[in-house]
């Protein structure tokens, strides 16, 4: 009963695994960026200056007061987002009010430098908040159904997770065991490794995922309770996340209060440099409030607030963002899976678990092929996954590769610039998928890492030529958002370089004249054959005998977030 019990759980992870593996792929790769994606932002607009030094929150609030002053003197909403280390530009938001017919407000965003507080002007570009919301929005696809997607795709993930764990009988000692060369056993290796090393991210992620889109799949029980009005949704949320400080403003004029006072107010209860930002609501009317945010300092999504009365200055309230517990829970949740919270040491530990989980994907994806060339080679399902993991384990990152380099080459003044960033990035997919189907599987894989390898690798060589934010600058300036992602992408370049030697040297035994990943030296095809015909069903009896058969920024709702 237990073995039948563990073969079930075997099944179920292979094919749970299977059928959502390349979208999983997609969302775990582009996801991963996402933990960069200030960084990115900062190095696909290289006409941003180099600021060393961030501007203080009270010189912050005043300079953008002026500013909205000026430029939206009659907007419902300010927003004003301190300056920090990683966010040194002065940034401002603002919406107007609502239409005649009840249509939200137009906004407008401006960035200003800490400096100066002039006006900045940059290209256009998706950077990486175009990738971060790939992950969930899959990109020319209506949210609803992408999110729809990614949640059906998720829940497959949480259900591969825990089959996975219930079929490993030696879960700790696969964190140990990783065997080179030996094919097929190399890449059950590899997958367990690459599972178990970051189990706990791989388990977080994922539920929290969940989470995140849970009102999409539970809108009946909202419905249930607030009816089906057009703004039952809205009164839900207003409820969930107590938003009292939307009230409608009262018609009387009144001045603004100086913010200064209030920001040291707030510096002077967290401590210096803990003010995130600063919100206005009606600036100019008697109701006029002001809110001001605590820096991330926990994975608690929703950080301690005061609001002031923006007519006389009055502290009105405190909250330490903890409203409920179900509710806190759902942000510490949240809070997790986008990491804003992490600092240098423990972002780069949410990017390498994320690299991780794509190579976990990725190493089942292949494994099941491996698996089973033997039986099934020339049979058609066979031929189509081994032929979509070509182009898309190989293929995926040469597009987003192709991505970067588009930021470079497009001319700044073409119009639509950040749609074709987009275009590109799934134009070349496109071509990788049909490249995998034209060519041999075995050249092809070869093929498609060396151009992943110089896509990669050539990217810091294309910004020193094409921009003055190269590494011979921001090295020796010691600008690390911006040298990292040139260092970083000759890593990548370089691991795709390794794998690509490593499978070009390997084998020649097949009849294509070449390996498939997971092949190693032997016999010669008739002789491999023979064995083949054997040995594979002895050698998968020795793994469910071991080890089981183990194969292979966020939806964003209305005023969650500015």
């Amino acid at each position: 009963m237990k073995g039948a019990f563990r073969q079930s759980m075997g099944w179920l992870h292979t094919w749970t695994g299977l059928l959502v593996g390349w979208v999983l792929f997609f969302m775990f790769l582009t996801g991963t960026a996402g933990y960069f994606d200030t960084e990115i932002d900062s190095w696909m607009q290289p006409e941003r200056p180099i600021v060393q030094n961030a501007m203080t929150a009270t010189a912050a609030v005043d300079a953008g007061r002026q500013y909205l002053e000026s430029n939206a003197p009659n907007a419902a909403r300010w927003f004003i987002a301190v300056p920090s280390h990683r966010f040194p530009e002065l940034r401002l938001f603002w919406r107007m009010s609502p239409d005649a017919d009840g249509k939200r407000g137009r906004t407008g965003r401006a960035r200003l430098d800490p400096e100066t507080a002039a006006p900045l002007n940059y290209r256009d570009t998706g950077g990486g908040q175009l990738l971060y919301s790939m992950h969930w929005r899959l990109h020319y696809m209506p949210v609803r159904a992408a999110e729809w997607i990614v949640g059906v795709c998720t829940m497959f993930m949480l259900i591969a997770i825990v089959t996975g764990v219930i079929i490993h009988k030696r879960i700790f000692r696969d964190f140990f065991t990783l065997r080179f060369a030996k094919g097929q056993r190399s890449w059950l290796d590899a997958h367990n490794v690459l599972s178990v090393l970051a189990l706990p991210f791989h388990l977080m992620i994922t539920y929290s995922g969940l989470i995140f889109i849970a009102y999409v799949y539970m809108t009946p029980v909202i419905t249930a309770s607030y009816g089906t009005a057009a703004d039952a949704q809205d009164s839900f949320f207003n409820e969930l996340l107590r938003r009292t400080d939307g009230a409608s403003p009262s018609g009387v004029a009144a001045d603004l209060m100086p913010l200064r006072p209030m920001v040291l107010e707030a510096e002077r209860q967290w401590g210096e440099g803990r003010v995130r930002f600063v919100e206005i609501r009606h600036p100019g009317d008697r109701d006029a409030s002001v809110r001001i945010g605590h820096e991330w300092a926990s994975p608690v999504r929703r950080p301690p607030t005061l609001t002031f009365n923006g007519a006389n200055g009055e502290l009105l309230r405190a909250s330490d963002g903890i409203y409920s517990t179900p509710l806190a829970v759902r942000d510490v949740l949240l809070g997790l899976h986008e990491g804003l919270f992490a600092g240098p040491v423990l972002r780069w530990l949410y990017f390498l678990s994320g690299v991780m989980g794509t190579a976990m994907i990725g190493a089942g994806m292949i494994l099941w092929t491996v698996k089973r060339r033997a039986k099934k080679g020339d049979a058609f399902g066979f031929k189509l996954v081994e032929r979509l993991n070509v182009g898309t384990l190989a293929g995926l990152p040469v597009a987003v590769a192709a991505y970067f380099w588009a930021n470079r080459l497009i001319p700044v003044d073409v119009a639509g610039r950040v749609a074709w960033e987009g275009h590109t990035m799934f134009i070349v997919w496109g071509v990788m998928l049909a490249h995998a189907f034209i060519r041999p599987s075995a050249r092809a894989w070869v093929e498609q890492l060396w151009l992943a390898a110089a896509a990669f690798g050539l990217i810091p060589v294309l910004n020193g030529l094409t921009t003055d934010k190269h590494l011979g600058v921001t090295l020796p300036a010691g600008v690390w958002e911006l040298a990292g992602v040139d260092l970083t992408m000759f890593a990548f370049g370089a691991a795709f370089a390794f794998a690509a030697i490593v499978l070009g040297r390997r084998g020649k035994t097949l009849k294509s004249g070449a390996c498939h990943p997971g092949e190693s030296r032997g016999p010669g095809p008739q002789a491999r054959s023979r064995l083949d015909a054997t040995a594979h069903g002895a050698l998968d009896s020795g793994i469910r005998r071991n080890d089981g058969p183990i194969e292979g920024r966020e939806v964003v709702r209305p005023n969650d977030r500015p």
